[in-house]
């Protein structure tokens, strides 16, 4: 600590010229510069580069010589050469640290607006942090921005920003900036209105002419307004009767979430476990466990006798705590720590299971779920979930062109 403490305290008095080239990107530019630089023996502190629509904006931090000013010429004339702008300033240090407080912001909005992103901005501000670094994690079908940001504590910002993202219409998830966010090794899905889209129990209720009683039981459950084990009893014993062969034509009629292929085919690229929990039935889960590649499944089993549903389940019912038990177990057996877990879910039997998991992200959820859990997504898309975790939709889609399904 002394070593270092005796480095920064030197480095902070050193003169340091920052380079600025602005320019049409082009190959070439980058490497021209720090060839010019080299000649002077500099050493290189810092460096950044991004290019917005064929722009290159590029910055250089570099120690500086003795005869900075002949090298401020030298650069000049380079930028005539390059037909570029270079701008060349002295100062002392390096840049500064990075405050206290650290988050990472992603904003995602379809479309996002300059008004809203603004909002965004401006209430970042108010909190007295500071946007270091932004960058584009998505540009279709949502467009999706990654702050960088400092100086507050992630709990505070992200209640400002829950706020302002009802008013704008934006999902805005706040995580720490720290470095067990890059750590999430275990996804935990619910399935219904979750993983698929709608409620396998009603689909089940239409083929036995009961949907829409079991319907209306099934919204009042997951907005948290009946005990959810009780209504799974009263819901099931509607199917009485019912052939079994029900489910396979239940099963062939599903339809996956938008991207819900496309976020475990790259995960599963990385290395991550999947796991699914389900208020629901394992005559579809395990199914659906084996069609995507999911290592761990867990939910109730339907009763049948003689070929038909008796309007009966066995075990023990996967309700609210049941999720969060899940959950746990799943990390054990896959040696995740919690906090490098991510679950998903939408209704309230889901909340247990949400707050258990390091990250805990209501997806098209009820507002009781909305309200609770870490981040929210309102969009349709299951593999928005991938910009949470860092991953760009560029980067998805080179490893789909170098792997082909």
């Amino acid at each position: 600590m002394t070593e270092l403490s005796e480095f920064e305290t030197a480095a902070a008095g050193r003169p340091t010229l920052l380079v600025t080239l602005t320019g049409s990107d082009r190959p070439g530019l980058t490497s021209a510069v720090l060839s010019t630089l080299a000649t002077r023996g500099v050493e290189v502190i810092d460096a950044e580069q991004v290019v917005l629509r064929g722009r290159l904006i590029l910055g250089v931090l570099v120690s500086a010589p003795r005869d900075h000013k002949a090298l401020k010429d030298e650069l000049k004339e380079l930028a005539t050469v390059l037909d570029v702008d270079i701008a060349v300033k002295k100062g002392v240090g390096d840049n500064e640290p990075r405050r206290k407080g650290r988050s990472q912001v992603t904003v995602i909005g379809r479309p996002l607006s300059a008004a809203g992103l603004a909002a965004v901005a401006g209430r970042i501000a108010d909190t007295g942090a500071n946007i270091d670094r932004i960058s584009r994690m998505a540009r279709y079908p949502v467009t999706a921005m990654e702050f960088a940001v400092s100086g507050t504590d992630p709990e505070t910002l992200r209640t400002v920003l829950a706020q302002e993202g009802v008013r704008q219409g934006l999902d805005i998830a706040v995580q720490d900036g720290g470095l067990y966010r890059r750590a999430k090794r275990l996804i935990v899905m619910d399935v219904d209105s979750t993983l698929i889209q709608g409620e396998v129990i009603e689909m089940l209720a239409a083929h036995a002419g009961r949907l829409a009683e079991v319907a209306a039981v099934t919204e009042q459950a997951m907005r948290g307004e009946l005990d959810f084990a009780e209504s799974l009893r009263n819901r099931v014993a509607a199917l009485e009767g019912l052939p079994a062969t029900a489910l396979d034509e239940v099963y062939a009629a599903i339809e996956l979430a938008p991207g819900a292929r496309t976020m475990v085919r790259t995960l599963k690229r990385l290395g991550y476990q999947f796991a699914i929990v389900s208020g629901g039935f394992s005559q579809i889960t395990d199914k659906l466990a084996a069609d995507l590649g999911i290592d761990y499944a867990k939910a109730n089993d339907l009763e049948i006798v003689d070929g038909r549903l008796t309007g009966r389940v066995t075990g023990e019912i996967v309700d609210r705590p049941g999720k969060a038990v899940a959950l746990k177990q799943f990390a054990a057996r896959s040696g995740t720590p919690l906090s490098q877990t991510v679950a998903i879910g939408d209704g309230a039997n889901d909340l247990d299971m949400l707050a258990a998991a390091g990250l805990g992200v209501a997806f098209n959820a009820k507002p009781v779920v909305r309200a609770a859990a870490d981040t929210h997504l309102s969009v349709p898309y299951l593999d928005t979930i991938l910009y949470l975790l860092g991953i760009t939709r560029e980067e998805v889609e080179a490893a789909d062109a170098e792997n082909p399904a």
